[in-house]
């Protein structure tokens, strides 16, 4: 019932969903990009829906206290501290090893407005715990998203941004203007 109301609201916006090129892995990162307005979370999740994909992401520890708790990880909710942002790599490195089964959608820009660079916790994240990462993304421009190629990082830094900014290389957010750079910070240092 869940994919048929997915499928409707999609109708309903007018946007369609580009099927993954190759299954998508029991345990990867997947980057929600680009990340423009909050309207990109419910188009994600209406994709997965449709997909047949059941997708995981991140909310602040505060929404799974309580009553709400149960619900919130019934939606895919993994809890996680925000005010331990070092830690929250470990921790999610942890939670991959726990489980059998998890796809975590992070917003690599880290936020909703333009940026020069993107937040390195999605590559150290798939890096430490040795899954793929999946490339999903809304694109305005062609009223399209999907779930793109999983690939396996390499760990130079370098080398695997080249992929990433070639995947998104065209790709416009909800939000005109707010999509920025596809890059590191860690790009800019000589080891990095």
């Amino acid at each position: 019932m869940t994919k048929l109301l997915a499928r409707l609201w999609l109708f309903l916006w007018r946007w369609r969903t580009i099927e993954p090129p190759q299954p998508i892995p029991a345990k990867c990162v997947m980057i929600a990009a680009p990340h423009t307005t909050n309207w990109d979370f419910p188009l994600t999740l209406a994709m997965a829906k449709v997909s047949g994909i059941r997708i995981n992401w991140l909310g602040k520890r505060s929404l799974f206290q309580g009553p709400m708790g149960p619900i919130m990880r019934r939606l895919g909710g993994v809890p996680v501290d925000r005010e331990a942002p070092g830690g929250m790599v470990a921790s999610l490195v942890a939670e991959f090893a726990a489980r059998d089964q998890l796809a975590l959608v992070v917003p690599a820009e880290g936020t909703r407005s333009y940026t020069d660079s993107w937040k390195s916790g999605f590559y150290r994240i798939a890096l430490e715990a040795d899954v793929p990462l999946v490339l999903s993304y809304v694109d305005r421009s062609t009223r399209s998203g999907g779930f793109g190629p999983a690939i396996a990082l390499t760990g130079d830094v370098h080398v695997d941004m080249d992929v990433l900014r070639a995947f998104y290389e065209g790709k416009t957010g909800l939000k005109d203007g707010r999509f920025g750079q596809v890059r590191l910070k860690e790009e800019d240092q000589p080891d990095g």
